[in-house]
């Protein structure tokens, strides 16, 4: 099998829009006053299907038209947009007062559903920069990249796509790899870590996971491939790899292809460690399929963010998994509250959950 690297430069209710958390960026400060320490939050959110209303790739575009068997129109849309900035707005903690410095994306359409959403009142106030790259994808879905410009800055940007000899025609998501630093701008004493973020959507379970296993396994190489090359041209840099990996931690991609570990004290030099193996263990999932919760939405580290060498250090792994994102009642009590369900619309998020890690930055170290 061949692998080869393209590289391209570059109705919420009322009563819940009114709950949603202010992010005046200029009215906090991300490390508490007299703190030695400063937390930054790096996310993935697989935003399910954030199409436009407009037809412009065929028969699957056509889903997402008013014309088309979802009906999508104007409000539609608009609802999934502010319904999506309201979770991004619940992000923020005490330690990361200004919510993720980077939100790596899946299921985008274009550019202009990035810039739609980051401009909903909820976030606004972030400022949320966008890094997009047309994928040649079937379906026309993307992955993509948001970040705070006040704590990421992007330095480098490459896009890689996944060729398979057997299959001449087979057409995935690209995966971007964005290189910059990691720190507060009005902080500099918080840092300025060198660390890559590798955003990925890769092939799904169509025909059965066993049977399309093999694809995974290809776009888990290029990725392993992607990492290798950073780190022989930068030792020291940490490493993100993130996405919708339409497989679980275990999975031959994840645990052998890739080589991420469950245990931080397998961890090897230039390797990989995987915080949300233990998670799924524990029943904590991000996805949930005839009533069996899988964890496919990853965030993996490299070894220099899991020991500090790259000057951010990982804390802890969580599973966004707010009550609100959730269904209250019906069939599916305690799925995740996605857009539709069983054709009909059902006005709610994704069916994924986002995920997070949180990196420190230690002043006393």
């Amino acid at each position: 099998m061949k692998l080869t690297k393209l590289f391209v430069a570059g109705v919420l209710t009322a009563a819940v829009c009114a709950g949603a958390v202010s992010l005046t960026a200029t009215e906090q400060s991300a490390p508490a006053a007299g703190s030695d320490r400063m937390m930054f939050g790096v996310a993935f959110y697989n935003l399910e299907n954030l199409f436009d209303t407009i037809n412009n790739n065929g028969k699957y575009d056509k889903e997402f038209s008013p014309q088309g068997k979802n009906k999508w129109d104007g409000n539609k849309y608009r609802s999934k947009l502010r319904n999506l900035a309201y979770a991004i707005s619940q992000m923020p903690t005490q330690t990361t007062p200004l919510g993720p410095a980077i939100i790596g994306c899946s299921e985008i359409e274009n550019r202009s559903v990035l810039e739609d959403l980051v401009k909903q009142e909820s976030i606004k106030d972030l400022n949320l920069q966008v890094v997009h790259h047309d994928s040649p994808d079937r379906r026309g879905v993307d992955v993509s990249l948001l970040y705070n410009p006040r704590l990421f800055k992007v330095t480098n940007v490459t896009n890689h796509t996944l060729y398979v000899d057997s299959l001449p025609h087979f057409k995935t998501r690209d995966q971007m790899c964005v290189v910059g630093r990691l720190g507060d701008v009005k902080h500099p004493e918080y840092g300025n870590a060198r660390i890559a973020v590798i955003v990925n959507h890769w092939p799904s379970r169509r025909g059965g996971s066993a049977q399309s296993s093999w694809l995974r396994e290809a776009a888990a190489e290029l990725t392993r491939h992607i990492a290798d090359s950073l780190t022989r041209k930068y030792p020291d840099i940490g490493i993100v790899v993130m996405g919708d990996l339409n497989d679980d931690p275990s999975n031959k991609s994840c645990a052998e292809v890739l080589g991420a570990v469950r245990n931080p004290k397998d961890i090897q030099a230039g390797g990989f460690y995987n915080p949300f193996w233990k998670l799924l263990d524990d029943g904590i999932g991000s996805y949930i399929y005839r009533g069996s919760w899988d964890l496919f939405d990853q965030i993996i580290i490299n070894s220099n963010l899991y020991d500090g060498r790259c000057g951010v250090q990982f804390k802890n792994a969580k599973v966004l998994n707010f009550p609100f994102l959730m269904q209250a009642d019906g069939q599916y009590k305690g799925y995740p509250h996605r857009t539709f369900s069983g054709g009909a619309w059902i006005n709610g998020y994704s069916d994924h959950l986002p995920t997070e890690i949180f990196l420190v930055k230690d002043l006393k170290k």
